[in-house]
C-alpha cells in the first residue's frame, strides 16, 4: 500500500519567510492520502514570494504508515503560479533510506516535462520488464485474424503461436484490433 493514515505536514519556504509546519486536514477527498489519488488542500498563509522548497512528512512510524509520494503542486492565487517538487520516494522507516520526512526543492518548469517523462518511462520498464526475463515465451493474441503469434527468447517469431514448446512457460498478451 503506498497511502498512509498518519498526519502529514507541510513546510513551505519562500524568498519572504515560511509558513511554519502545517498539517494537512481538509483534502476534497473524503479519504485522504490513499494510494494512487490526488488530494488537494488549502493551506492559508501569507504571500511567501517565489517558492524553492518544501519539507514535507508525516507522523506514521511502524508497519503500514508508509507513503509513497510522486509529487506536491503548490497554487499561488495571487500570482497565479505552479510550483512543482518532485519527490518519487517512499516516506516510510521500513522502505528506500527510513526517512518519513522528505526536503524537495522547486522543480524547474521547463525541465517538469521532461523529468516527469523520465519517471514514467521508468515506471514503465519496472511493470513491463518482466517479460524480456530469459526464458520467457511470449505469445500475443490478434483479434482480428484470431491467431497466436509466438516470440521465443532466440527471437524466432511463429505466426502459428504454438502453446507447448521447448522455452516452457508461455506469457499471454491480449492485443486488441
Amino acid at each position: 500500500n503506498a497511502g498512509t493514515e498518519a498526519d502529514v505536514y507541510i513546510s513551505v519556504y519562500g524568498e519572504r519567510g515560511d509558513t511554519g509546519s502545517r498539517q494537512l486536514f481538509r483534502s476534497q477527498k473524503s479519504k485522504k492520502f490513499l494510494k494512487g489519488q490526488t488530494d488537494i488542500f488549502a493551506v492559508e498563509a501569507v504571500h511567501l514570494g517565489h517558492l524553492y522548497k518544501i519539507i514535507i512528512g508525516h507522523s506514521g512510524l511502524g508497519s503500514g504508515n508508509g507513503w509513497f509520494l510522486d509529487k506536491v503542486v503548490i497554487k499561488d492565487p495571487i500570482t497565479d503560479l505552479d510550483y512543482t517538487f518532485l519527490c518519487h520516494r517512499w516516506l516510510d522507516e521500513g522502505q528506500d533510506d527510513g526517512s518519513i520526512a522528505r526536503e524537495l526543492t522547486v522543480t524547474d518548469a521547463s525541465m517538469f516535462p521532461g523529468q516527469e517523462l523520465e519517471i514514467k518511462r521508468e515506471q514503465n520498464w519496472a511493470a513491463e520488464k518482466w517479460k524480456f526475463q530469459e526464458g520467457n515465451t511470449l505469445q500475443f493474441y490478434n483479434r482480428l485474424t484470431r491467431g497466436f503469434i509466438c516470440l521465443s527468447p532466440d527471437s524466432r517469431v511463429d505466426a502459428l503461436g504454438d502453446k507447448k514448446n521447448k522455452y516452457g512457460k508461455v506469457l499471454f498478451m491480449w492485443m486488441y484490433a
